[in-house]
């Protein structure tokens, strides 16, 4: 299956892909598009005559309301731009909606209800663990038998290109007597898949793993900042809070879950067997491989098909008590490490805490500085055997507030 659109055929944004997104061009309002190719698909003036299910919502400046519509809309609104875009006989009507990609402005595509984030790659738990806690198991007793999560702030989500202050707070390293404030020493990255809820769930409801697609419409990139020497100081008894809240960054573009089909993968094996209601039929992970870039250079490829919880299960254990989902809500893996030192997610595992440099640039590095610039790339397989190119997530260092 091609599309007519010059030069999508075969890229990463072919019509197997379709992201959502929300764009404005010059003084326009934002609206919500899908990016194919290298133009944006302007949906808000295709939805009436082309009857687009829940056409209405498209000439808002946001995705959430079209989220609401809920797995059926999204559906159908995925197979009918489809079939526009294979049409030839479609192009009169919908060329003229296409918007080069170089002329507009990306938005952040949703808006964040609520974050959760969660700590699931077992290198990842068992790196951090030795790194930070060397004489004891690296893994909590809990961690084998549910997702370990924590609630972020939703505020401070932002999009892919905002830069990234670097924030403040109480510090104590281990070798000072008290506390002091100042800048961040420790700065860090996490290169995380985010997961993004579209049909909300009742007070006292809960979201068993099979209804995972029915309640989540898609995926994005997501980089979890982090300033661990804060993170540390803080973190116990109640687990992080300053540290990881002063920015979370996330891809301008959505992933449908309905691109990802052929990128579904077993989970590598959950020792203990999960209890019943996390429990998951058939294949539970995705075979998504990520970059991680450091001023223009790769120097960490973590593969999230190596994740030991799946998202189904993150969702499942975060309603289990009956906590409700809002359409907007964010939960995220967790950093996404593989089990060599080349596809860590992290600057804190990549450098051992600082202790053992990685090279890049032709130097070597740890954490953050100032004017650094990170990128988060990934890709998966998509239908008919294309490569999916999920959107991008770029930050930049900036110095702390005076």
């Amino acid at each position: 299956m091609s599309t007519w659109v010059e030069g999508a055929t075969g890229s990463g944004y072919d019509v197997t892909h379709l992201p959502y997104g929300v764009f404005s061009r010059g003084s326009d309002e934002p609206r919500v598009c899908v990016r194919i190719g290298d133009f944006v698909l302007d949906l808000a003036p295709l939805a009436a005559p082309e009857r687009l299910d829940g056409g209405q919502v498209f000439a808002s400046g946001s995705l959430n309301p079209f989220l609401s519509l809920g797995r059926p809309t999204w559906d159908s609104v995925r197979d009918r731009l489809t079939s526009l875009l294979v049409d030839e006989a479609s192009r009169k009507l919908v060329e003229p909606h296409l918007v080069p990609l170089s002329e507009v402005t990306l938005h952040l595509p949703f808006e964040v209800a609520d974050y959760v984030d969660f700590y699931c790659s077992l290198h990842h738990a068992s790196n951090v663990g030795r790194i930070l806690r060397p004489d004891t198991d690296p893994l909590p007793p809990n961690w084998r038998h549910l997702p370990v999560g924590y609630h972020g702030r939703a505020g401070t989500v932002v999009a892919s290109g905002t830069p990234v202050t670097r924030p403040c707070g109480q510090r104590k390293p281990p070798h000072e007597d008290a506390p002091t404030y100042g800048a961040t020493r420790r700065l860090d990255i996490e290169a995380e898949m985010g997961f993004v809820v579209g049909r909300a769930s009742a007070l006292g409801e809960r979201v068993p793993t099979d209804a995972f697609a029915d309640h989540v419409f898609g995926v994005l990139l997501l980089n979890d900042w982090s300033a661990r020497d804060v993170q540390a100081w803080e973190y116990v008894p109640l687990g992080p809070f300053l540290g990881k809240s002063f920015a979370t960054s996330v891809a301008a573009w959505v992933t449908p879950l309905a691109a990802l089909e052929h990128a579904k993968v077993d989970l590598p094996g959950q020792d203990p067997a999960p209890l019943p209601y996390l429990h998951v039929d058939g294949p539970g992970g995705y075979d998504i491989a990520i970059e991680v870039e450091l001023n223009g250079e790769v120097v960490s490829r973590p593969p999230y098909s190596s994740m030991y919880w799946s998202p189904a299960q993150m969702l499942a254990h975060l309603t289990v008590n009956g906590a409700s989902l809002r359409t907007g809500d964010l939960f995220a893996s967790g950093t996404v490490s593989g089990l060599e030192p080349q596809t860590r997610g992290s600057f804190l595992e990549l450098s051992w805490g600082g202790r053992e440099p990685f090279i890049a640039g032709g130097r070597e590095r740890s954490f953050l500085e100032d004017g650094d610039e990170v990128v988060l790339r990934a890709s998966a397989p998509g239908a008919g055997g294309t490569r999916l190119t999920l959107g991008e997530v770029r930050g930049r260092i900036e110095p702390a507030a005076p």
